[in-house]
């Protein structure tokens, strides 16, 4: 954690799996940020945090098995169901400015509810351009104002006194900028579709049945925009929480077709796959890089 980074954390349940940070960031000019988004009650979950500046909390998320890949299809089209733009605050081709702050990572889980990871480049967005998960898994590139620059990925949520435009990284990613008793660093950071060779995968979260399930997208290229399930004829949009799962509050659509589409607007069919709590099943497509 940084030295003078931050000091709050603030404690998000999703599930059995721990969640926390969150705070907005700012283009040119800061806008004021949001209170902490609480999570739904539906899923019960162990509170844990992702650092605040001066005394970090490490988040736990349970690891999951991935299993076999699944038939999907992909096209470029938008998608047409939709009725909110489908980028948020971070948007491609802006420029933010901010700070860097650090803060202790552990096993590399956080408010996302990602699995662990041994990548020390990683981090957490502040509240408000966490804007309820849909920062999760973006790839951001940061340049320092000390001419150093790295690409972390946000798998975490920064609480209040986060503030626009912050980025909380992990100790060993702020440690790649500068030594750790900086504390705060002024940054410009912006969106990146970066390469990458795997597929992404879906995960039905625990307790999810044919009357009630979230659906996770893990290992995306670029920001999930939205996440639709096919009932009947038609596709029926569903609700993403701030702990990173798209909800079918009724069960409809649980196990049948899922539609996902990126904040560039290209979407991905993934044909039915079994309703399998805790389990990362594979797909054999990925978003194109932009």
């Amino acid at each position: 954690m940084a030295g003078t980074g931050h000091d709050a954390s603030a404690d998000v349940r999703a599930d059995t799996i721990a969640a926390t940070h969150s705070s907005p960031a700012t283009t040119t000019g800061s806008p004021s940020a949001p209170a902490p988004s609480q999570t739904p009650s539906q899923t019960p979950a162990s509170a844990s945090t992702s650092t605040s500046p001066s005394s970090p909390t490490t988040s736990r998320t349970p690891s999951q098995t991935p299993s076999p890949a699944k038939t999907t299809r992909s096209s470029s089209a938008p998608a047409t169901s939709q009725t909110t733009p489908l980028a948020g605050r971070i948007r491609p081709g802006a420029s933010y400015s901010g700070v860097a702050t650090a803060y202790d990572s552990g096993d590399g889980t956080g408010a996302c509810l990602f699995d662990p990871t041994n990548d020390p480049l990683i981090a957490a967005m502040n509240v408000a351009d966490y804007e309820a998960a849909k920062a999760c898994g973006a790839s951001i590139l940061i340049h320092a104002s000390n001419g150093k620059s790295i690409t972390v990925k946000i798998v975490n949520e920064c609480p209040a006194p986060c503030a626009p435009g912050q980025i909380d990284l992990s100790q060993a990613a702020f440690a790649k900028l500068a030594d750790l008793k900086v504390g705060r660093l002024a940054i410009t950071w912006s969106l990146q579709s970066p390469a990458t060779a795997d597929t992404l995968a879906i995960r039905y979260k625990t307790g999810s049945s044919r009357w009630w399930c979230g659906i996770q997208v893990i290992g995306h290229r670029n920001p999930v925009g939205s996440l639709e399930v096919r009932v009947g004829s038609a596709w029926h949009n569903l609700t993403r929480t701030d702990y990173n799962y798209f909800i079918s509050p009724d069960g409809s659509g649980c196990g049948s077709q899922i539609r996902v589409t990126d904040i560039y607007g290209q979407q991905l069919v993934i044909d039915a796959m079994p309703v399998t709590p805790n389990v990362a099943q594979r797909t054999t497509v990925q978003f194109a890089q932009h």
